[in-house]
């Protein structure tokens, strides 16, 4: 005879039992999950809220100190007569009067810097450009050429404009004693003196040192391409010219961007090249040597050249926000 206990029937753990209600043998933990993890969510404390306050506020502290603070600086002495020693005397647009109608070598200046601008982003970042796509194909001693190209970009342009005396010097220089116009009864060729050619001469040492930098950003943007879209365009029918500047090209366009803000603050802050070539005079004229001479020179006039800065400064963001604009726009299209 089988025990009472085996005639009873049996109950499963995960089954309601008779008269209770199934909700009541539901888990409850699905439930209460989302509120458990809720609670663990931990506030920040003091020490938490000190940290982000110190590595968030002293780089905006030394940022507004040290650009914005300056920039409203400038922009407050363009309108003074001011040594930097008494009393600054309100002007008025006097200085900026005297700039565009007394100043003979602002014009000059603003000249050389258009020029420069269109040199680095005529010449130089599409040569830039070429260099990286070349070296994007892997060709053989690939990595020698990269860092030969990228070599010019670790040095300043006041090293470049040393390493220009040496090249183009008038009489010990390498390139006049190469083409043999050193010795007695020659007429070599003065380079940095001529004032016709010596602008040209520097530009295409600034362009040397721009092209690698661009080198290395196309080079980068070029290994982000997905490789699906050059093989979409093959199969298309796509040669390798129409592959590039209808499908590779235009997916790169945040790193065009950066490349135009470069290419524009690289043309309008130049001045350690000429600087260190012959001062930036006799036709090496740029707009930040005119504000250096202003300001730190023999005549200190602090005013007059904050007011060149200001312009140097009108001329940079109109370059770059137009520029910027346009790219947006096209984007956008």
């Amino acid at each position: 005879m089988r025990p009472k206990a085996d005639l009873e029937p049996a109950v499963s753990v995960g089954e309601p039992t008779a008269g209770a209600p199934a909700s009541a043998a539901a888990p409850e933990t699905g439930r209460r999950r989302p509120r458990a993890a809720r609670r663990r969510i931990r506030r920040l404390t003091t020490r938490d809220r000190l940290v982000i306050t110190v590595l968030l506020g002293l780089p905006l502290l030394f940022t507004f100190v040290l650009v914005w603070a300056t920039t409203l600086a400038s922009v407050g002495l363009s309108f003074t007569n001011w040594d930097g020693i008494g009393s600054a005397k309100f002007v008025g647009i006097d200085n900026y009067k005297e700039l565009f109608t007394n100043y003979p070598p602002f014009a000059t200046a603003i000249w050389h810097n258009l020029l420069w601008l269109g040199f680095l982003a005529l010449v130089a970042t599409p040569l830039g450009l070429l260099f990286a796509v070349l070296l994007d194909r892997k060709i053989r001693f690939g990595r020698f050429y990269q860092s030969a190209l990228y070599l010019p970009v670790v040095l300043s342009l006041a090293v470049i404009g040393f390493i220009s005396q040496l090249i183009f010097a008038r009489d010990d220089g390498i390139l006049n004693t190469l083409l043999g116009t050193t010795g007695p009864g020659q007429h070599p060729v003065d380079w940095i003196g001529d004032p016709h050619i010596n602008i040209w001469v520097v530009l295409v040492m600034a362009g040397w040192r721009h092209a690698g930098y661009v080198m290395v950003l196309y080079l980068a943007g070029l290994k982000g391409v997905d490789p699906s879209l050059k093989e979409a365009a093959a199969i298309d029918g796509a040669n390798a010219r129409q592959t590039f500047f209808r499908v590779v090209f235009p997916v790169m366009r945040p790193v065009n961007i950066i490349v135009g803000v470069i290419t524009v603050i690289e043309a309008l802050r130049a001045f350690d090249i000429v600087y260190a070539i012959n001062g930036g005079t006799n036709g090496l004229e740029l707009l930040s040597v005119l504000i250096t001479d202003n300001i730190i020179g023999e005549a200190s006039r602090i005013g007059f050249g904050s007011a060149i800065a200001v312009v140097l400064l009108l001329i940079s963001v109109g370059c770059i926000v137009a520029y910027c604009m346009t790219e947006l726009r096209e984007e956008k299209s």
